[in-house]
């Protein structure tokens, strides 16, 4: 498949937006189909800054499904409970977690049977085509000026994570604004280079 990433709107009456790209389609997918989940609860697994919670709510805006974040630090035996009362009212529930069992662990029995009842779907690392989209609209919701050169640049050498996206668009927001610089690959490679990194690679050619 050769997704292009889009914006999955808002309804009319909230704001923001999630891109769909080929690492979260099945994510965006199972959540528009939920009137078919075999059960009423789903999990929903991807990495810190994924835009996992932005997904579960907008999931909740069109759904009226009830959404825990972070649900692998919520008390089992109200998990355990939501997800029975979401079979009673017939309202999906939506359980979002940083990773599914067994990385997800998970003691009260009752409950584990019932997420392994539960469809699941997951967000995974950004390809380099969102990667490329994710830094020019942070760096426009910044109203930096970040030409394609840099972004191509920054785009081949950062990791395939979107918390890594972020923290290199705060880092040379930082370094732009400290220097009263333009941003470039000269600052960017400065930047980059000084400190840790979340680069692929050690060297930044």
């Amino acid at each position: 498949m050769n997704q292009i990433a889009l914006p999955l709107a808002w309804p009319e009456d909230e704001r923001g937006e999630f891109l769909v790209a080929d690492s979260n389609v099945q994510a965006v997918r199972l959540l528009e189909h939920w009137a078919t989940w075999p059960v009423r609860t789903a999990i929903l697994a991807g990495p810190p800054r994924s835009g996992r919670s932005l997904l579960g709510r907008i999931f909740a805006a069109r759904s009226g499904a009830t959404v825990i974040d972070d649900a692998q630090a919520v008390d089992e035996t109200g998990l355990f409970h939501a997800w029975n009362q979401a079979q009673g009212d017939r309202r999906p529930l939506l359980l979002i977690v940083a990773a599914l069992p067994p990385q997800w662990s998970v003691e009260l029995p009752d409950l584990r049977s019932r997420l392994a009842a539960s469809p699941v779907a997951q967000i995974g690392p950004p390809e380099d085509q969102l990667i490329s989209i994710l830094y020019e609209r942070g760096f426009a919701r910044r109203h930096l000026d970040a030409r394609a050169d840099l972004i191509a640049w920054l785009t081949a050498r950062t990791e395939r994570s979107h918390a890594a996206v972020i923290d290199t668009i705060d880092r040379l927001d930082r370094a732009a604004l400290a220097g009263r610089r333009r941003l470039t690959i000269p600052l960017a490679r400065e930047t980059l280079e000084s400190g840790t990194t979340s680069n692929r690679s050690d060297r930044l050619p």
